[in-house]
């Protein structure tokens, strides 16, 4: 049987050249979402075929068998339902009733605390910190301007609570990333993942209380566009407790797909056809990322037969001494990838199978190695002055604050990091996890 010859360091090239013409693109562009991802892959891919040696069908070979393996098309339908559950459950009026349950219970002077609480629910809910930064930006900028309450802070708090929802939602694209890739569930990746954001979490919570006391009353607020309606409300719900009970994610986001289309049919919001439409608006709102997935699934096995993964591996053996220097490894791994293209989604998939091998080598629980890929990837899209958080939430300002302003507030960024490199150089973490299940093997995509 034909087969890629192996090369070492060099089959590394095209993984490079991929990173490269993203990271390229944007600077150039000065946008780095300019040039679609699946486009700078697909250079790279060109590229493996140019140089890997071997045989045309051995690439091909293997570049089919890594685009259709079966974690990487589970990891592209769960993409496709989550898609179709955020598009329904928006139509349906679900993020402006979250936005004005919020609203109507904010105390004036907790209004950090408040857009923190806000904006966590709503990106845990929707899984995407972009997608509660747009729905939440201008509204903090007028309540900024109306209250008297200081505009970088809020932005602070703003920019934390989408991160912190982001990271944890069972319907984020990092989640979703990180879980395929190291082989784990969900449920177990957001236990773990809970004992680190959750302590920075209530810290960042009790400095924005300690922030509104010291503030004082403020002078007015902005009143709620309109009544809370709560059963718009429920399909989130559903979704979250479904999730964190274990329910198969399949069945967790067919169930809020269903739920959102009773609930506008309830409401005359939906009809039938527009159900449809909605569903298929939230398919092709994953086009990009599913295209991704496939690709450099393909990529990364035809990297793989060529030596260049074990090749990666064995100069990080140079660097990891052991347990706690394998943990930093992957974060500063999937850091560096992301501050190089400043997409979290993108750094996870690219730097996953490399991560699950070191967790692997190591003995690094799966399921932890799933929440430090994926948290360190969070951090540093938050902290990016050219990511697309900072950019979409300064654009609301009309130039008033840069980033400089906003960066001394993202308090709730700088203390997950912190407890992140607790959970790595101090056994709280692993005591905390259940020894029985530990490096247990992954169960089947049927279970994800």
């Amino acid at each position: 049987m034909d087969q890629i010859k192996k090369t070492g360091g060099s089959a590394l090239v095209p993984f490079l050249v991929f990173v490269f013409i993203f990271l390229g693109a944007g600077i150039a562009l000065n946008d780095f979402y300019a040039l679609p991802s699946p486009v700078a892959v697909l250079c790279g891919i060109v590229a493996a075929f140019i140089m890997l040696r071997g045989s045309i069908n051995a690439k091909v070979d293997a570049f089919i068998r890594g685009c259709g393996d079966s974690q990487i098309i589970t990891m592209c339908v769960i993409y496709l339902l989550a898609g179709a559950f955020a598009a329904v459950a928006k139509a349906i009026g679900g993020v402006d009733a979250t936005v004005n349950l919020g609203l109507a219970y904010i105390p004036v002077e907790y209004l950090g605390l408040g857009v923190f609480l806000l904006a966590s629910f709503l990106s845990t809910a929707t899984g995407t910190s972009v997608g509660a930064i747009v729905a939440l930006g201008p509204i903090v900028v007028g309540l900024a301007e109306q209250s008297g309450s200081p505009l970088p802070v809020l932005l602070g708090a703003l920019l934390g609570g989408s991160m912190f929802g982001d990271n944890l939602s069972f319907i984020s694209d990092t989640t979703i990333a990180a879980t395929q890739t190291q082989e784990c569930n969900m449920k177990d990746k957001f236990k773990v993942n809970i004992l680190i954001a959750g302590p920075a979490a209530l810290l960042n919570i009790g400095l924005l209380l300690f922030a509104g006391f010291q503030g004082g009353p403020a002078t007015e607020v902005l009143p709620a566009v309109q009544e809370p309606e709560l059963l718009k409300i429920v399909p989130y719900l559903l979704v979250l407790g479904l999730a964190m009970y274990g329910v198969n994610v399949f069945v967790v986001l067919l169930l809020g797909i269903v739920a959102s289309g009773v609930v506008g049919f309830a409401d005359g919001s939906l009809g039938l056809l527009q159900f449809t439409k909605n569903i298929y608006e939230g398919f092709t709102s994953m086009t990009e990322i599913f295209l991704l997935s496939m690709l450099t699934g393909g990529l990364a096995e035809m990297v793989r037969r060529a030596g260049g993964i074990q090749f990666l591996l064995d100069k990080a053996n140079t660097f990891i001494k052991g347990y706690k220097s394998a943990q930093l490894g992957i974060g500063m791994l999937v850091s560096g990838v992301n501050s190089a293209i400043a997409n979290n989604t993108v750094s996870i998939v690219v730097t996953g199978p490399v991560a699950k091998e070191i967790s692997d080598r190591y003995a690094v629980d799966n399921r932890k190695t799933a929440a430090i890929i994926d948290i360190f990837a969070c951090i540093v899209q938050g902290l990016l002055p050219y990511g697309a958080q900072i950019l979409i939430m300064l654009s609301f300002t009309g130039g008033k604050l840069s980033f400089l302003d906003v960066l001394p507030y993202a308090w709730y960024l700088y203390l997950l990091l912190a407890f992140a490199l607790v959970g790595i150089f101090t056994p709280l973490v692993d005591r905390l996890l259940v020894p029985q299940t530990l490096k247990a093997p992954a169960p089947a995509p049927v279970h994800q």
